[in-house]
């Protein structure tokens, strides 16, 4: 069993690699976004929780994802134009990925075993909290606001 959210990879946005070691020694918050989801305007939130955290260092990283209702039916740039024109997100974002079942990107496979079925998205805006030495601490349900007091409790004690 792999021991470390850093033993897996993503893409960016721009297609570019992007490994979790790139958040060495961070608090991540690992997020499947949809732009023409109900639940889109959290990315206020999670906005507002990275530019009030990561001077202490968190990361938010927004994973795109098509496999709720096909809410998020864009290219990749078409996803990046819109979190950035409509929500300033200033956060790191990857290309689009599944999150869950067989397809799923291998950190969500890795989170699964890690959480259990907590981990496992049922829905966008699902959120893994990962810590500073890779090790995934909890999960939180699409209904849980970015800024919510579970939530910003946790990244403080992570922090």
């Amino acid at each position: 069993m792999t021991a470390s959210a850093y033993d897996y990879t993503f893409s960016t946005i721009d297609g570019a690699p992007l490994p979790m070691t790139s958040f060495r020694d961070k608090v991540v918050l690992v997020v499947n976004t949809a732009s023409a989801c109900g639940l889109t305007p959290q990315y206020d939130g999670l906005e507002k929780l990275y530019s009030d955290y990561k001077d202490k260092g968190l990361i938010v990283l927004g994973v795109p994802c098509n496999q709720f209702a096909g809410q998020e039916p864009g290219t990749e740039a078409e996803i990046r134009d819109f979190c950035e024109t409509r929500f300033n997100v200033d956060f790191p974002l990857t290309s689009k990925v599944d999150v869950k079942g067989e397809t799923a990107h291998p950190f969500y496979k890795w989170a699964q075993d890690q959480l259990g079925e907590p981990a496992v998205p049922v829905w966008n805006f699902h959120k893994i909290l990962i810590g500073r030495r890779g090790e995934a601490i909890r999960a939180f349900g699409p209904r849980t606001e970015p800024e919510a007091p579970e939530i910003t409790a946790e990244i403080e004690k992570a922090l």
